[in-house]
């Protein structure tokens, strides 16, 4: 029985984590407002519409940010937990401690998802500049509205971009303080996706 409840937990957590993702990137896409039409953002908006058509119901979208991703982001991450602690045998925490755990776990994965969306670029103007993959004109424009700013703050260094180091220390300062606020908040890491 314990290997069912191991094998159900490792289910749940890779199909929670999978459309947890899909649900982050569709948000980050809306708010750094990317191309519609991209192949890659057709295939995000299909999987995630469903939910969210019903959420828009309830919450409407009223700027780049919308809230209804993040209620759908926090109910799949506050749903992975739930079932998580069941199935390993463990007493459910209050409502408002599954929410800031879920918070937690939500912002951490915009952070990480984000950190590997500037790696990605980082290694593709190295490896191939110039590509025109639907993947990396996504990726650009996530990562252009936090790089645009940090770029013009930045002297001319003679061709070179320095800007990505200074982004790189600002997600470690805030790993390191969702992963403070995690334990202050007494959140078992292994249950959330995003840290």
């Amino acid at each position: 029985m314990a290997a069912l409840n191991e094998i159900a937990a490792f289910l749940v957590e890779t199909a929670a984590s999978l459309y947890l993702i899909l649900v982050v990137v569709r948000g980050m896409l809306q708010a750094a407002r990317a191309d519609f039409y991209n192949p890659i953002s057709q295939f995000v908006a299909r999987l995630t519409n469903p939910p969210l058509q019903a959420l828009h119901r309830i919450i409407p979208i009223r700027s780049r940010v919308d809230p209804a991703v993040l209620v759908l982001a926090l109910a799949v991450q506050a749903i992975a937990i739930v079932t998580t602690l069941l199935l390993a045998g463990f007493a459910l925490p209050g409502p408002v401690t599954i929410l800031v755990w879920s918070l937690i776990g939500v912002a951490g994965l915009v952070v990480n998802t984000y950190l590997v969306a500037l790696i990605v670029m980082i290694v593709v103007s190295w490896v191939a500049p110039g590509t025109r993959h639907p993947a990396v004109l996504l990726t650009y424009q996530i990562t252009e509205p936090v790089m645009a700013p940090v770029r013009s703050m930045l002297p001319a260094a003679g061709g070179l971009d320095f800007s990505p180091i200074l982004v790189f220390i600002a997600i470690n300062v805030i790993q390191i303080a969702l992963r403070h606020m995690a334990a202050a908040a007494g959140l078992p890491l292994q249950l959330v996706i995003g840290i």
